[in-house]
């Protein structure tokens, strides 16, 4: 730290009746009122640092700080008194700030404004200060009073909130986006209008079904099996003959999520309607692996097998769902996949890169 005077602290002096100088001490009431306003200060939580008034290096020095300085800085007051403020700013501080914090000064104004401070221990911390002036009998500026903050926690709550609002802001234009998707394609297909609001409804759930999903976990993903199974339960997914599911625990990224609940939708849907879910005996079966791919990196291998329905033939056209498994999964995740309508019952493969859609194997 830089010195500013040769001693640390001032200490007013009055003249003695016999011409000496002596400490000026208040008495009675004055005292009294000193001895509280001293009290209130050092019981404040806020940082309270009394300097004297020169400005230019090595000044202002520091002729006071408060427990609450100490506390907030590491700096006890005997390491302080008699040096700078200047001593605790550092290559993170911005000197924009501190220019209009001196024109500030040297108006004789108060001010207010934010920084990076160092702690004793080298950490930063960003400081919110209001700086006043006191002024002497001849109106001049004797100490400057400067009450500080320590903000950092709240700055970085302000950072991660503002994250959060563009990250709501993004995901709310992905899903009106998938939601005028989902209305086009769906308009595009149906026959009636009663129709169209049936198949619609049901996609609208499906999607919200997958942010209920992303919800629960604060948008930080969700598994492949809970992703299976809230699917399949709109179905009759709790009866244990009806449904099959194996796979290794498997966490999917959010974008992830959002498609193959859909996906699985459309599947379900086909075979509710046409497949192995139209029968009392048909089963459905979902499978899943983590494999190693030659030179391209693991990939999430996904089956769904359906058994015991009716004869199928494959549709004279695709519809939305065939297109959103054929030409969605590959065009938005890079998936290989494979769509058989087999006589014996449906059966869809989706290899999927884990690389970016799979966050980890879950423990």
């Amino acid at each position: 730290m830089t010195k500013c005077l040769p001693e640390a602290g001032v200490r007013p002096t009055a003249q003695s009746s016999s011409g000496g100088t002596q400490d000026a001490a208040p008495s009675g009431r004055a005292a009294r009122e000193l001895e509280l306003l001293r009290a209130a200060v050092e019981a404040v939580g806020e940082a309270i640092v009394i300097t004297g008034p020169d400005l230019d290096p090595p000044g202002p020095c520091i002729e006071y700080v408060n427990p609450g300085f100490t506390r907030m800085t590491g700096y006890a007051p005997e390491e302080v008194v008699g040096r700078t403020p200047r001593s605790f700013q550092g290559p993170a501080t911005d000197r924009a700030v501190l220019d209009r914090l001196r024109a500030d000064m040297e108006a004789g104004r108060p001010s207010r404004g934010e920084a990076i401070n160092y702690r004793k221990d080298g950490t930063a911390f960003t400081i919110e200060w209001l700086i006043t002036p006191v002024f002497d009998g001849a109106g001049r500026v004797a100490h400057w009073v400067s009450a500080q903050r320590d903000v950092t926690e709240r700055k970085r709550a302000e950072a991660q909130q503002r994250r959060l609002l563009a990250e709501l802001n993004h995901r709310v234009k992905n899903t009106l986006a998938a939601v005028q998707s989902v209305a086009a394609q769906t308009a595009r297909q149906a026959e009636s209008t009663d129709g169209f609001q049936a198949a619609f409804q049901s996609r609208l759930m499906a999607l919200a079904r997958s942010h209920d999903m992303l919800t629960d976990s604060a948008w930080e993903g969700a598994s492949l099996r809970e992703v299976a199974q809230r699917t399949l339960a709109a179905y009759g997914g709790g009866a244990p003959a009806r449904f099959a599911l194996s796979g290794p625990p498997v966490l999917l990224a959010p974008a992830a999520v959002v498609t193959l609940n859909l996906a699985f939708h459309e599947l379900a849907t086909n075979a509710a309607k046409h497949g192995a879910l139209s029968a009392p005996g048909g089963r459905v079966e979902v499978g899943w692996a983590l494999e190693a791919r030659g030179g391209g990196g693991p990939v999430l291998a996904i089956s769904w097998k359906e058994r015991g329905g009716p004869p199928v033939r494959p549709p004279e056209s695709r519809g939305f769902g065939s297109r959103l498994i054929e030409r969605g999964l590959p065009q938005e995740f890079g998936a290989a996949v494979s769509l058989d309508f087999a006589p014996a019952g449906v059966e869809c493969r989706i290899r999927l890169p884990a690389a970016k859609n799979v966050l980890a194997p879950q423990s």
